[in-house]
């Protein structure tokens, strides 16, 4: 698989949904984490990412203006011991309370399905990162429909071990904007991880589409000793 720079793969796509990327700084120390969500309607730009404990949270930015919670009210990330979740749903919790009970990630999820969001059955996206003893790995997930057929669904794991330094993966819920919106396909792509946390949080946040984007939220985990830096973008400020 060729690899790409992240801005410009993101770029070119003016609705990749929600977005995932996992990976490790160029100089190996760091593993890197990225999660951003987008909107078209209303009630889907109406969010901010805000912290909850050691992960974070979404919000209504304007409470008088929220039509429908389910799917868009959620925590995308929560820390489990040196495990860090991120997910586009409340799937979230449902791998936080299985691999708790000693399930792995892949086991975690076989109870749940892509969003019940006809016609569009936005496809959920989860990964983890690992973190002990000065290594890491990581691993990403995809529930969708098969091909927009609701009655099937197709499961895909990614795991790897000992990640490449400035090396990331990147998957999202959507190929491109459309009506309705096509689920993302194939493996998740390789691109490259430039530039510490801020200059990767700003040239992630300035590459996604103005109109589009709602919440971008990054962390550093050092990986010898787990400590982290965060970073949270809104566009509702």
């Amino acid at each position: 698989m060729q690899k790409t720079k992240l801005t410009e793969t993101v770029k070119k796509n003016i609705y990749p949904g929600r977005g995932i990327v996992l990976g490790r700084t160029a100089d190996g120390k760091k593993a890197v984490i990225a999660y951003f969500i987008m909107g078209r309607s209303e009630n889907s730009r109406n969010r901010v990412f805000v912290e909850e404990g050691e992960g974070i949270r979404t919000q209504a930015f304007d409470e008088s203006k929220m039509e429908d919670p389910s799917l868009i009210i959620y925590a995308p990330v929560r820390v489990l011991g040196n495990k860090t979740i991120v997910t586009n749903g409340d799937q979230t919790d449902t791998i936080y309370e299985n691999m708790d009970k000693q399930m792995t990630f892949e086991q975690s999820l076989r109870g749940r399905e892509f969003e019940p969001d006809a016609p569009n059955y936005t496809p959920r996206i989860s990964g983890v990162v690992h973190v002990e003893n000065g290594s890491c790995n990581f691993a990403l997930s995809i529930l969708k429909s098969d091909d927009g057929d609701p009655s099937s669904c197709l499961r895909f794991t990614y795991a790897y071990n000992s990640p490449k330094a400035g090396v990331g993966r990147f998957i999202h819920t959507y190929m491109s904007d459309g009506n309705p919106l096509p689920s993302f396909e194939g493996e998740p792509e390789l691109v490259s991880i430039e530039g510490d946390i801020d200059e990767f949080t700003n040239s992630l946040w300035d590459a996604l589409n103005s109109d589009n984007k709602v919440s971008l939220f990054t962390r550093f985990i050092d990986i010898e000793t787990g400590k982290y830096e965060s970073r949270i973008v809104n566009k509702n400020v």
